[in-house]
């Protein structure tokens, strides 16, 4: 199996063109391509496919081998993938995926794309959608620009143009109780508060967020630090994976929480463990764009027999 590693802000995976073929067992591979030990070593494998809808399809899967519907850092390095080895030569793509079809703008430094900003599309807040059984806390316009009084009991659920969002609600993990928002860009993400980021105990309390019996398909979790209105700090624990350096969705549905909370404006630069992304709500379209980088770090031959 020929494959190329490429990592966005550290957030690493096994990319494999299969515009050609097909893989039989992707869960399989997935798992043994990202063992760090005898592996290739990832954080999961990524499939780029043809596509009816949209110039490419990307498949993802997680560390562990299950499927994730839409990877941040992921999808920039799809679009570095299809133009540096003349998949296209189009510096716009649409690339479908599990959530949606999303449309990268791609930027070249030498002849090869080395920055990719994407249209993340709209972060959804409904709880069932994200999905998370907690009860939403408040309602808002789809824009997130008017933020309603807190909700109470026998709430107006008719009204057309609000929606129910997880805002600074309580949850209790491994008996303390944190204060939580939730967003799905696409994969449900819970998104809390810390004074220091860097102090936080993730290997501990990372797993006891993602199987919480309140996220009934597991969950992403960001704890954030607020530093001013235009940075926050994230360190991610991702469902499937693990801790890893960066996650685009995460830095989108932390910073759209953290400007629904009033913390920040509508552009911030999200500071992660690999690096920086800059994420903007468009208050008009109502989507999230993130800028970030793509980079190539090896290509190879993994041999599938292994895997007999």
């Amino acid at each position: 199996m020929k494959f190329t590693k490429m990592q966005g802000l550290g957030n690493d995976y096994v990319y494999v063109d299969c515009t050609k073929e097909e893989l039989a067992t992707p869960a399989d591979i997935a798992r043994a391509v990202s063992d760090r030990h005898y592996g290739i070593g990832s954080d999961g494998l990524i499939l780029i496919k043809p596509s009816k809808v949209a110039d490419f399809y990307m498949e993802m899967y997680n560390a562990d081998g299950s499927r994730s519907a839409m990877c941040g850092n992921g999808i920039r390095c799809v679009g570095k993938y299809v133009y540096d080895f003349g998949l296209t030569d189009k510096l716009d793509v649409s690339i479908e995926t599990a959530a949606g079809i999303k449309y990268l703008s791609l930027r070249l430094l030498g002849g090869q794309v080395r920055e990719v900003r994407v249209n993340m599309g709209a972060p959804v807040f409904e709880p069932s959608l994200v999905p998370t059984t907690l009860e939403a806390t408040r309602k808002i316009e789809a824009n997130g620009i008017d933020l309603a009084a807190p909700l109470h009991e026998g709430y107006d659920n008719s009204v057309s143009d609000k929606v129910p969002v997880v805002l600074d609600a309580p949850l209790t993990v491994d008996g303390k109780e944190y204060r939580v928002s939730c967003v799905s860009m696409g994969n449900p993400h819970v998104i809390t508060y810390v004074d220091d980021e860097k102090a936080v105990d993730i290997e501990k309390i990372g797993p006891l967020f993602e199987s919480n019996t309140v996220f009934p398909e597991r969950t992403n979790t960001e704890f954030i630090r607020v530093a001013d209105r235009q940075n926050i700090y994230m360190r991610v624990w991702e469902r499937g994976t693990g801790e890893t350096l960066a996650c685009g969705t995460g830095a989108c549905a932390s910073a759209v929480a953290t400007m629904l909370n009033g913390l920040c404006d509508r552009r911030v630069t999200v500071h992660l463990l690999g690096g920086d992304l800059f994420i903007e709500w468009d208050e008009k379209e109502n989507v999230v764009y993130m800028t970030g980088p793509a980079v190539t770090v090896f290509t190879g031959d993994y041999p599938l027999i292994s895997l007999l």
